[in-house]
This record gives C-alpha cells, sequence and structure tokens, in this order.
C-alpha cells in the first residue's frame, strides 16, 4: 500500500513540475508576445514619423510661397509643428505597410 502512495506522490510532483512549466511557457508566451507588440508599434512610429516627416520636408522645399495668401512668419515657424502632426496622422494610417518588410528583417537580425 505504501509503494502505491509513493508512486502516486511521484507522479504529482511530476504533474505539478510539468503544469509549473507550461505555466512558465504560458506567461513567456504572452510576455514575448506583448513585448513584440510593443516593439512593432514602436518600431511603425518611429518608421512612418521619419518617412513621412522627411517626405513633408522635401514637398515644403520644392513648392515656392504663395503670392497671395502666405501666413508670413508665423506660418514659417509653426509650419514644422504643422508637419508633425500630418505626420504623426500619416503614421496611424498607413505606417504598417511601410514598416511590415522592415520590422521582418529587424526581427530576423535579433534571432
Amino acid at each position: 500500500m505504501q509503494g502505491i502512495s509513493s508512486i502516486g506522490g511521484d507522479i504529482s510532483k511530476m504533474y505539478s513540475g510539468a503544469a509549473a512549466q507550461a505555466d512558465k511557457t504560458r506567461f513567456d508566451s504572452k510576455a514575448k508576445a506583448a513585448e513584440n507588440s510593443e516593439l512593432r508599434s514602436t518600431f511603425d512610429a518611429f518608421v512612418g514619423e521619419v518617412f513621412f516627416t522627411q517626405m513633408m520636408e522635401s514637398m515644403r522645399k520644392t513648392t515656392g510661397k504663395p503670392a497671395y495668401m502666405h501666413g508670413g512668419r508665423g506660418e514659417e515657424v509653426f509650419q514644422k509643428q504643422l508637419d508633425q502632426i500630418f505626420s504623426q496622422e500619416m503614421t496611424k494610417a498607413s505606417a504598417s505597410s511601410i514598416a511590415d518588410p522592415m520590422f521582418e528583417l529587424f526581427t530576423l537580425s535579433r534571432s
């Protein structure tokens, strides 16, 4: 009888060890998914804002000041802030299409 209870104890130890390992694996995968999600959103924001900011800056250089309806010095002062807001909105809308291939290459190099 004592041998049977010994086997039962060993099985319960093995089961609890396997359950703990499974819990740890689930926790690690959730932590990795959360980390990848945060990394992905940060990566998308960075790539999008840099790309769109440079694009807006280049676009502004190619256009001249209009003869009428120019905002003067005030427009020149706040133009970069407006471009930053535009680039943030464009990033929210479409940065993932630009950043997808770059992110995949980035994660390959980290693996």
